[in-house]
């Protein structure tokens, strides 16, 4: 099947929807809810016209050759700091006086480098998270004076773009985003003549490392022309060493394939846990290998567990709206697990952006009266978007406006935007240590399953992700009550659900100080556990796994509110895997054990096993 030459909207071959399969329920044994079948038609096209082709197209052609960037939007950042330093002499004079202490103090450094007792890094040294200096080839002149001159220069710079007065955070924020990313691509670790380490390797292996990098960058080349899949990632098959958790498909619409995983007990909690993913990237991110596999982990512990598989979209669903996601993904997987598990409450999970679709399911959930939430778990996602970090660097009026002129033409945000993105965020980590390792060293990392899981990108619809950039990160509509669903508001503070909400410590994606604002946005019990590690590894985090600590603290929703930087000097430190504390939290949530439930509801032979098919596409 070709996601991008099928359409959403014209899908004749699915099987029936949620509401042929409640046909044969028993009578008396239907969900508690005042909606029964999901809402299985899309929204209509985009309110807004396609006005002005001629300028979209421009903007189009631009963006391939920015990727992705709006220069305008650069371009009066840099205007807005530039004309505010002019107007500041005395700003002017400091910033000119660190760059002539820094050069003396490393004129200084240079003089007694020869001397053995000298401290290698005199001058200033590299920060704990900096790994291109860490290896000890560095502490040998000069190549520790070069090392030390790029510190001091990215010190001097970062206070020259900061802090100047009258400038508009957002605009210093771009400026010093941006200067960073063209220092961390000049850092000497990018060069052969100035990285002692490539320089050591070649000497020792008469040049081998460079045939070795060049062999790694022409087998490279082709997967990053065509983003296709990671290189050397067929140890990593989904359905078979990746998504290889047992399971059936067993309800499948236009949008996202549900699936039910067969259960590793002989008992099993009453109330299904249902995992509604990112569709951002694939669902499986949470069911890897099985040795970290949250799924396996799950049904190990008693719990009948469905996920959601989105489809991946093509250039036909570029009329897919933000709410069809909730009315034929969360709706929809909700009524098909009403039916399969009658009169069963859900513990429901959502997963980065797909914790911010369930935020806004359960928020309409509340204000209609539909009450088959027992829990909400949410996994560093977001519901206040005015601290998320970096990514809002991309948001701007300006911005935003040229990636929907750049996705007008296609149809959706190809992937590479999407990668480009999130790769910039972490350039040290993702793009120039790789450089320097793979290309200069000639090494290859081994693959592992979040490497592969991560190079399996998705597209996104051209209307959904207007709707999200704007609703959500542009004007904040869901945080301050303005956010619609079907025609009326929706508030978070109708939301009284016990919630355990879970950040990251270095998560660039969803900062885990924006995740905290859940704390004062719902009207319930809140358990906020602060995991170590990023946006995914932070997740990913099955016990006996070593590295993982996490910090947890519950607010009872009558209790008063404690700040961010409070929590943290007073949630205990715990060390391990938060999977178990959240195991616990569920089971104290959670009826006694029962017999499992049958897998699936009427005819659902036609339909495929786990992993499903829309994986795949």
């Amino acid at each position: 099947m070709s996601a991008g030459k099928t359409s959403l909207l014209q899908r004749a071959e699915e099987p029936a929807p949620v509401a042929d399969l409640i046909a044969d329920v028993p009578a008396g044994t239907e969900a508690t809810s005042p909606e029964k079948t999901p809402e299985a038609v899309a929204a209509g096209p985009i309110p807004s016209a396609d006005s002005y082709p001629v300028d979209r197209a421009l903007h189009a052609m631009l963006a391939r050759l920015t990727g992705g960037i709006s220069p305008i939007a650069l371009s009066l950042a840099y205007l807005d700091w530039a004309s505010h330093l002019v107007a500041a002499p005395q700003r002017q004079m400091e910033i000119a006086k660190d760059a002539v202490r820094d050069a003396g103090l490393l004129l200084q450094a240079a003089a007694h480098a020869p001397k053995p007792d000298q401290d290698p890094w005199s001058v200033i040294k590299p920060q704990a998270q900096d790994r291109r200096f860490a290896r000890p080839e560095w502490e040998s002149p000069p190549f520790n004076l070069l090392a030390q001159a790029f510190l001091l220069s990215e010190q001097w710079w970062h206070k020259a773009t900061t802090g100047v007065r009258g400038v508009a955070p957002a605009n210093e924020a771009v400026v010093e985003f941006s200067v960073r990313q063209v220092l961390d691509m000049l850092a000497p670790s990018n060069f052969v003549a100035t990285n002692p380490e490539v320089l050591q390797r070649a000497f020792r292996s008469g040049g081998q490392n460079f045939v070795f990098g060049w062999q790694n960058w022409w087998s490279d080349f082709p997967r990053m022309r065509s983003a296709n899949k990671l290189a050397g990632d067929g140890q990593f098959a989904v359905g078979k060493t990746v998504a290889a958790s047992a399971g059936k498909v067993v309800y499948r619409n236009e949008l996202m394939e549900l699936i039910q995983y067969h259960p590793t007990a002989e008992k099993v909690r009453p109330e299904p846990v249902l995992i509604v993913p990112a569709w951002i990237m694939k669902y499986y991110i949470l069911d890897l290998s099985p040795q970290n596999s949250l799924v396996k982990y799950l049904t190990g512990e008693g719990f009948t567990v469905f996920a959601i598989s989105w489809r991946n979209p093509g250039a036909g669903d570029r009329d897919v709206a933000f709410d069809d996601y909730r009315k034929l993904g969360v709706k929809a997987a909700l009524d098909a697990i009403a039916c399969i598990q009658p009169r069963r409450k859900v513990h429901a999970l959502g997963y980065c952006l797909g914790g911010t679709l369930l935020s806004i399911t359960a928020a309409a959930m509340a204000r209609d009266g539909d009450n088959r939430l027992k829990s909400i778990t949410l996994l560093a996602a977001q519901t206040d978007f005015t601290e998320a970090g970096e990514l809002t660097l991309f948001t701007n009026e300006s911005q935003v406006a040229f990636l929907e002129d750049m996705m007008w033409e296609r149809g959706y945000l190809d992937t590479t935007q999407m990668a480009g993105a999130f790769q910039l965020l972490r350039s040290n980590d993702l793009i120039w240590s790789r450089l320097s390792h793979d290309y200069l060293l000639g090494e290859r990392a081994p693959p592992s399953d979040l490497m592969a899981w991560n190079a399996d990108a998705t597209r996104l619809p051209y209307r959904m992700h207007s709707e999200y950039l704007r609703q959500l990160f542009l004007d904040n509509d869901l945080a301050e009550g303005r956010y619609h669903v079907d025609g009326r508001n929706i508030a978070l503070s109708d939301i009284h659900a016990p919630m355990f909400v879970v950040g990251t410590l270095r998560d660039h994606v969803a900062p885990w100080r924006s995740v905290y604002k859940i704390h004062y946005q719902v009207d319930a019990d809140v358990t906020f556990l602060l995991a170590s590690g990023g946006h995914n590894a932070g997740i990913v985090a099955p016990p006996g796994e070593p590295g993982h600590s996490y910090q947890v603290m519950t607010k009872a929703a009558d209790a008063p509110y404690v700040g961010r930087d409070e929590w943290v000097e007073l949630a205990p430190r715990v060390e391990g895997s938060w999977w178990p504390e959240w195991t616990r939290w569920l089971l104290a949530r959670s009826g006694d054990l029962c017999e499992p439930p049958r897998m699936g509801l009427g005819n659902v032979d036609h339909l495929p096993d786990a992993p499903g098919d829309y994986v795949l596409t």
